[in-house]
């Protein structure tokens, strides 16, 4: 198994730094396009080895050559936001990077399975499906993971209980349009809204849509890294072990959900063939009216690509 890691900045560095603690590759590339910085942080992950305990090796390089022939291919090259910027804001000049690396992801690793990490991440996720001409079911992003994570962590923290307790699902475009999902949120089994009051649950809701926003704003000179790198490896894990998670990711829709030609977060079921199956949940009016709004958003700004 042979994972590579495109873009060597804090998403990228710390994926690969997962990958290979846990042991899901014999080998990881990550490429970056400033010489020097992969290499040297893909050696200082080496020597952390012997420490950690793991064998996978883990290579640096500015050529994509050196990424022939990849199972799996994280792509998390492109600018991160800043404060006051929205991930709408990146478009422009991330698509112009995600074109970039599809045209060479086409030519060195045409069977590779690609997990989209750039933002705006519904769009950058069909500017490489659309470049490429990979199958759809090979390329899809990740978002929902995230989402997810962050709505359930907020809980944890407003009822003081353990995050391993609590199961949800936010659906949608990665942006402020997602839609976390409170009639499928459970603490230990217990429904979110036996739980919380309807004001309190608004604003995790709210908190969840502001989570990345807010960590820019704490930062001021980056993104999130932490959680995304986490959420990104949690599906290369179930596509690396055929594990059959049922994940909400940016998929690309032939129907479901009332949406066609469009990527949006949905729950899918990874395997070794990647994105096998889109699992349809029954959604209330509010909710499907907030996803078809959300999936609306997500076209319109396919729409300004250029290419």
């Amino acid at each position: 198994m042979k994972i590579s890691v495109i873009g060597a900045g804090n998403v990228g560095a710390t994926t690969a730094c997962k990958i290979v603690e846990k042991e899901l590759a014999n080998e990881v590339v990550v490429l970056d396009i400033v010489e020097g910085i992969p290499q040297g942080k893909a050696l200082d992950l080496w020597e952390s080895a012997p420490i950690e305990g793991f064998d996978t090796r883990c290579v640096g390089t500015n050529d994509y050559k050196d990424t022939a022939d990849s199972d799996i291919v994280v792509v998390t090259a492109g600018l991160p936001r800043k404060p006051g910027m929205s991930r709408d804001d990146l478009q422009e000049t991330n698509a112009k990077i995600v074109k970039s690396v599809a045209e060479n992801l086409k030519s060195t690793s045409p069977q590779a399975i690609v997990i989209v990490v750039s933002n705006p991440l519904d769009v950058m996720t069909y500017a490489l499906m659309k470049v490429t001409g990979f199958p759809a079911r090979k390329v899809f992003g990740m978002a929902g993971v995230l989402d997810t994570a962050r709505f359930r962590s907020f809980i944890a923290l407003e009822l003081h209980v353990s995050v391993r307790d609590i199961s949800a699902m936010v659906l949608g475009g990665h942006g402020d349009s997602m839609v976390p999902l409170v009639r499928y949120t459970t603490v230990a089994g217990v429904p979110i809204g036996e739980l919380l009051d309807q004001a309190a649950i608004e604003r995790l809701v709210q908190r969840t849509r502001d989570g990345g926003a807010e960590i820019v704003k704490y930062l001021k000179t980056g993104s999130a890294y932490y959680a995304p790198a986490a959420a990104v490896v949690e599906m290369v894990d179930s596509v690396v072990n055929d594990k059959k998670r049922i994940l909400p990711c940016a998929c690309w829709l032939t129907g479901q959900y009332g949406l066609k030609d469009v990527y949006v977060g949905v729950p899918a079921k990874l395997g070794s063939r990647g994105v096998e199956e889109v699992i349809e949940l029954e959604l209330s009016d509010q909710d499907r009216a907030a996803l078809h709004k959300s999936a609306e958003d997500v076209r319109n700004n396919m729409a300004k690509l250029n290419f």
